[in-house]
């Protein structure tokens, strides 16, 4: 089974996209993604230093490009990509290039949303001096405790024993004089206190842009940050991206549903090798590879044909559908042929992370239970499926 991972701020370098232009395609996508976001993507892609891609408003929208270029390289046609990709997932603006990929939201729409989303937090931070440094190695609890202890907030927690606090400069200089025990604290290069609650108004401001975005249900299963839930409807996917930029990124729960889902192979899409890192200590067993450049592609493609199947989201109407979010045990709360109201639970999913409601989005009859009562699940498994216009095909209840 094979997964696509798409990185977040902080991983892009000077001159990173430089290889990718070699491509046919690459220039003509970029000219029309610059025009739709706004920013002379190549310039910031090619020529600009350290400190000008530093800039959030223009970081984030040339990463999420130089991940659409990516998935645009190896698979050239959408439907390609539906044949042998099971799972995507990204870290935090990595989100949105996951959510392209998927099909959710077009990349015109992933790079007006990345642009807005680049502006706003770069606004929030400069409401506050705000920061993020990496917390490496200590004992988990510990590092939480510290870091709630000064002030600050578990921004990203990235498991492979490596968490990210964030929050007031003063605090996080503060807590890096004093370190958790056995950890060590870098300072990142990042203009603010991102998914934490000083990027309220940025929320508050996508929040009004998102409601205007046509979104479709995804083609593949995406795992959220929010929780390493598996997403399986278009509004749903865009409203968690919204609400996660001041809330922490739970990488390591993402992680956690790999490796539930029995990913055999993950590939990171440009500029590569963060995420791989994490995932590489997280699930030794998973072959991993690092598209960087263009001349990675051939090994990229070889992987794909061995790991690679179709999605089982495909043929399946998504809209008739209720999955799993994680892996635990099924319990019922309707029976076959219940009139389900529209956000009405049909039942739940117990597992030692959460009790979690599965709930109708469309509303709808249910015509076939496809899990059993008591059942144990895996996430993105199909629960039931619902007739959506209120009645049984035939009209017979």
């Amino acid at each position: 089974m094979l997964a696509i991972v798409a990185p977040g701020q902080g991983a892009q370098t000077p001159g990173f996209l430089e290889p990718w232009l070699e491509l046919p395609r690459t220039q003509p996508l970029l000219q029309w993604w610059s025009a739709v976001s706004g920013l002379d993507l190549i310039h910031y892609g090619t020529k600009a230093d350290a400190e000008e891609i530093r800039d959030t408003a223009i970081a984030q929208p040339l990463l999420v490009a130089a991940g659409l270029i990516g998935g645009i390289s190896l698979f050239p046609h959408p439907s390609d990509a539906f044949q042998k990709l099971s799972v995507v997932a990204g870290h935090s603006v990595g989100e949105l290039t996951a959510a392209a990929g998927a099909r959710a939201i077009t990349a015109e729409s992933a790079m007006v949303l990345v642009r807005e989303r680049g502006l706003a937090m770069a606004s929030a931070s400069a409401a506050h001096p705000t920061g993020m440094s990496a917390v490496l190695g200590g004992d988990r609890d510990e590092v939480l405790a510290a870091i709630a202890a000064y002030g600050l907030t578990a921004a990203n927690d990235n498991g492979a024993g490596q968490i990210v606090a964030a929050g007031d400069l003063e605090a996080l200089a503060k807590f890096g004089e004093n370190p958790p025990a056995s950890a060590r604290v870098r300072a990142l290069s990042v203009a603010g206190a991102f998914h934490t609650e000083y990027m309220s108004s940025a929320v508050a401001r996508m929040q009004d842009l998102a409601r205007s975005v046509t979104v479709h249900d995804p083609r593949v299963k995406v795992i959220s940050n929010k929780d390493g839930a598996i997403v399986h409807h278009g509004r749903d996917v865009l409203d968690r991206i919204v609400g996660q930029i001041a809330n922490p990124v739970r990488w390591d729960l993402c992680m956690r549903t790999l490796e539930d889902l029995g990913v055999t192979a993950i590939i990171e899409m440009p500029p590569a090798g963060t995420l791989i890192g994490l995932i590489k200590r997280a699930l030794p067993g998973v072959e991993t590879l690092a598209l960087k450049t263009p001349e990675d592609i051939p090994a990229a493609l070889d992987l794909i044909a061995r790991h690679g199947r179709p999605s089982t989201l495909i043929d399946q109407p998504t809209w008739r559908m209720l999955v799993a979010p994680f892996a635990g045990t099924f319990h019922r709360d309707a029976e076959l042929g219940d009139e389900i109201a529209r956000d009405a639970s049909v039942g739940r999913v117990v597992a030692k992370r959460e009790n979690t409601e599965i709930t109708a989005p469309h509303g709808g009859v249910i015509i076939e239970w496809l899990a059993e009562e008591g059942d144990p699940v895996s996430p993105g498994q199909p629960l039931v499926r619902l007739h959506p216009t209120g009645e049984l095909p035939g009209g017979d209840h």
